[in-house]
Formats: structure tokens, C-alpha cells, sequence
């Protein structure tokens, strides 16, 4: 089904989890959608990613006009890219995988045609480095699973990208109901997944040591510094710790033990008795139940959770200003 003339076109390149996600949100917020995937049976697995995404768009609300019928699949590149009013880059994360894409993607749109990539780690000046028609338009547009739930984008602009471009591609992105991030500097991993690697890499430590099993592990997460990350992330939290000194109190009262050596900076090698101390304490987590059932539960949480930050978000624009 192609667009009608008013009706804004996302392009969406790569069909997996992640460009899976990308669909159904742009479904839901009312945009038309042409998917793109190399291979043909890739239509299955996209339908079936939209049939668990689209419960919990509909408990979120549609926007007007939304419909999962506006969606158009093709292997033909061309053909999906006709027309379209933003580009999202959703290939393995190998850099030449990527370049070779986006430099095909570069040559067939207008100048003016945003294409953001999904990539979580790859600067976006090495993603430009072989698109010769206007590289500056190719930035890193990286979002968090489920895609079609969590609102936040990261967006890097690289060494060709002018600043007022950046601009422009947040107004974009929140015509799809995002919360971009604007990065200020290009660096691997963005900010979010340097955050999650550092914490990813302690609980492997302390699974490994014996210290924690996975659940209890997640469990430190879930009912202490999650609850808190969910409205103050790591500084606002900190700074309340302080009392009425706020940071600059918590910092001379706890700075010193910044020093102690209680973290490690390498993640530990993933022998397999690691890897089988982690995975079947998962499993063990998921007491039987189907990814597919998790997955239902989780985006019901999401779902409420992200009512209650949102009412008390306008606090949180007024403290710290708009990202």
C-alpha cells in the first residue's frame, strides 16, 4: 500500500528485532511504511514482531490514521526507498556491512532524506566514510529494545553533519513519539550502552565470583537503583543522597571511596563455567515460561511504567531542560 500525498514515509532497511520495532512504532504513530529486507521470507518474522508489539501500542493509544495495514515489504531496494521521508538503517552490526548499505541508500535518496542508523557501538563518521552524495545527512539514530516502547533515540552526528541537521532529525524523531538524545560527541557505544556495558560487566564479576546468582543480581536492580533510575537516573539520585549539601555534600562525604577498588574495569573471560552459571540462572529466572510470554510481560510493564514517568516528566523537564 503506497502512501497518500499527506501521509508522512519511513524507510525502513533491515527486518529484524530492531527494525521490527521501527515498523510498529511508525505504524502506530500514523506513518506509512515501506520495509526492506534481502531476504523474502524476512515478511514472516516482521508480521509476526508486529503482532506482539501491537497489544501494547494499542493499550499506549494510536495515533489517528494508524494502521498496520499501511505497511509495504519489497527485497526491491528501490522500490522502498521511493518517496520517503526518513531512512532507518537496521543492518548486522558489522561496519562493512553497513557502509556498503548506506553508501547504496546515499546514492538513490535526495539530499534532504534523513537515514539514520540503528548501529549501538559504530561512530557515525565511519558510517559515512563511503557515501559520497551527502554524507553529512547519515547519523546514528539508536534506539533501545522494544523499539516500539521505549522512547529513547540516541543521535550522533559525525564530522560531515551539520549541527542544524541535528535539529531537525530530534523534530523528526519525536514525530514518532521519541525522547531523542542528542549526543555532543562522536565515541563507541554512545552513552546509554557504555552505562550498560559498565553494569553488565560487574554482575558478570560477581556471578562469577560467587558473590550473587543472576536473580539476585537482577533483583538489586529491580527493587533499589532501578526504581530510582526510572525518574533521577544516576546524578539526580546521587544528589539527593547528599541530604540538603546535595552533590557537592555526597561527593565530599563518598568521593574518597570512588578510589577503593571495588569495581573492575575488565569484563571476566567467559569460560564455560561461566556461561553456564549465567545461563542457567536465567533460565532458571524464567521458570518456564516462553520468551513470547516474557516478552507480553514485559511490554505490560513497560506500558504503566512509562504512564507514571510521564506524569511526573514536566518536573523533570523543569529541572533539567529538554533532551
Amino acid at each position: 500500500m503506497k502512501a497518500e500525498s499527506s501521509q508522512k514515509v519511513m524507510a525502513v532497511i533491515g527486518c529484524g528485532v530492531i527494525g521490527s520495532g521501527w515498523v510498529a512504532r511508525a505504524l502506530a504513530a500514523g506513518m506509512q511504511v515501506q520495509a526492506w529486507d534481502p531476504n523474502p521470507e524476512a515478511i514472516t518474522g516482521l508480521q509476526n514482531n508486529i503482532d506482539t508489539a501491537w497489544p501494547a501500542l494499542v493499550r499506549r493509544g494510536l495515533a489517528e490514521g494508524a494502521s498496520r495495514d499501511h505497511l509495504h515489504f519489497s527485497t526491491d531496494l528501490d522500490e522502498v526507498l521511493e518517496g520517503a521521508d526518513l531512512v532507518q538503517e537496521n543492518a548486522p552490526e558489522r561496519l562493512e556491512i553497513k557502509q556498503s548499505l548506506l553508501a547504496s541508500i546515499d546514492a538513490r535518496v535526495p539530499n534532504h532524506v534523513l537515514i539514520g542508523s540503528s548501529t549501538s557501538g559504530i561512530k557515525p563518521s565511519e558510517l559515512q566514510a563511503q557515501c559520497h552524495r551527502a554524507p553529512g545527512r547519515v547519523i546514528v539514530a539508536h534506539p533501545f529494545n522494544p523499539v516500539y516502547l521505549l522512547p529513547l533515540v540516541e543521535l550522533v552526528g559525525g564530522q560531515h553533519t551539520d549541527p542544524a541537521l541535528m535539529v531537525s532529525a530530534r523534530a523528526q524523531y519525536e514525530q514518532l513519539g521519541m525522547r531523542p538524545l542528542i549526543v555532543r560527541r562522536e565515541i563507541e557505544g554512545h552513552i546509554a550502552d557504555r552505562l550498560m556495558e559498565a553494569l553488565w560487566r560487574e554482575a558478570l564479576h560477581l556471578v562469577n565470583d560467587g558473590v550473587a546468582t543472576t536473580e539476585e543480581v537482577d533483583a538489586a536492580i529491580v527493587y533499589g537503583a532501578g526504581l530510582r533510575w526510572s525518574l533521577m537516573g544516576t546524578f539526580l539520585t546521587f544528589h539527593l543522597a547528599g541530604g540538603e549539601g546535595g552533590m557537592r555534600h555526597m561527593l565530599e562525604q563518598f568521593g574518597p571511596a570512588l578510589k577503593q577498588p571495588w569495581t573492575r574495569l575488565e569484563a571476566p573471560e567467559l569460560t564455560p563455567e561461566l556461561i553456564e552459571r549465567v545461563a542457567s540462572g536465567s533460565e532458571f529466572q524464567a521458570g518456564g515460561r516462553s520468551i513470547a510470554t516474557l516478552e507480553a510481560r514485559r511490554d505490560r510493564f513497560l506500558g504503566e511504567l512509562l504512564e507514571v514517568v510521564e506524569r511526573y516528566w514536566p518536573e523533570q523537564e523543569g529541572l533539567g531542560g529538554r533532551i
